[in-house]
């Protein structure tokens, strides 16, 4: 270990194994000091050995089931599990409900918090990507308990090689208060893709598709990638917004980005910036995504894809 300090995870919904996105933070958290888990409910063995694997020693579940509402229960939980823990920091997901439950958690421990982090010190100070990737800032909590969300795809995780089972400490869930309540819920339909933010490959369409995300859709499946949208796109209704790579959406980092018809603004920069390699394909050869990207085609995009995908088919036989 990097150090004794106990870094809390918090892994929220764990229906299953672990997201990437908490792989990276249970790596990261290796990195500063011995990780240790917060989980909103009580995980089954396979998980717990998962957890150890990342090399969480100790688990806190909720001792009683948490109520079935937004965020403030997971924030109630959540103080109860710091102050029996005492952690040096929290890590949390720089989703929408990450970053709600960090600063509900902040208010009730007094704690400073900082979101949208993409490094983390051992010292704790935290550095910021800002103004859509154009700066760099450091940042450190200098009052209680640093509460910290971490943006998807900013550390490489480290596969699990720890062994054992942790320890489960059950912890009172605490009372949320008035909160807003789930009356239900459905299922999203499966695609058949993988998750946008872990997926090696990303094809993202822009307004350039005009509603047609046909040829984005169909490249995508035979690269076996998943489907990205610029925000004038979502924003259009052409796409659910839970597609959108940028500074108001997600962060991605796949091995390839393909961007076709997006004009590159600094918006949709900001979420794929650190991709390995980036393909754009736009009709405007002055458009600004050309000055990011690795390889460029000035062309159609509902002629070159078609092509591109017709073409990948046929040498994968």
């Amino acid at each position: 270990m990097a150090g004794t300090a106990k870094i809390l995870v918090f892994i929220d919904s764990p229906d299953g194994p672990l997201h990437k996105v908490q792989r990276e933070l249970l790596t990261l958290a290796g990195t500063l000091g011995e990780p240790a888990a917060a989980v909103s409910s009580p995980p089954d063995e396979a998980l717990l050995a998962e957890l150890a694997g990342y090399g969480a020693a100790t688990v806190y579940q909720p001792a009683a089931q948490l109520e079935d509402s937004l965020v403030a229960p997971n924030a109630a939980f959540l103080a109860n599990v710091v102050r029996e823990a005492a952690p040096a920091a929290v890590l949390l997901e720089n989703s929408y409900e990450g970053k709600e439950t960090a600063a509900r958690l902040g208010i009730k421990l007094s704690s400073g918090v900082v979101t949208d982090a993409i490094a983390v010190a051992p010292d704790l100070s935290v550095t910021k990507s800002v103004l859509a990737g154009a700066y760099t800032v450091v940042a450190k909590v200098t009052t209680g308990t640093p509460l910290i969300t971490v943006k998807a795809n900013s550390i490489e995780a480290a596969a699990g090689t720890g062994t054992g089972m942790p320890v489960v400490v059950e912890v009172d869930p605490g009372e949320p208060g008035p909160a807003a309540r789930v009356t239900e819920r459905s299922a999203k339909p499966a695609s058949g893709r993988p998750d946008l933010g872990e997926a090696r490959v990303v094809v993202a369409g822009g307004r350039g598709v005009n509603g047609d995300f046909g040829p984005i859709e169909e490249l995508a499946d035979a690269l076996g990638g998943a489907v990205g949208a610029s925000r004038a796109a979502t924003d259009a209704g052409w796409i659910d917004h839970s597609a959108q790579v940028g500074q108001t959406g997600k962060t991605v980092s796949p091995q390839l980005y393909i961007s076709a018809g997006i004009s590159g603004a600094i918006q949709q920069k900001a979420g794929m910036q650190t991709a390995q390699v980036i393909v754009a394909v736009n009709k405007d050869a002055d458009s600004p995504v050309f000055e990011i990207a690795d390889f460029g085609v000035v062309g159609d995009l509902f002629q070159v894809l078609p092509q591109a995908a017709g073409e990948i088919r046929k040498r994968k036989g």
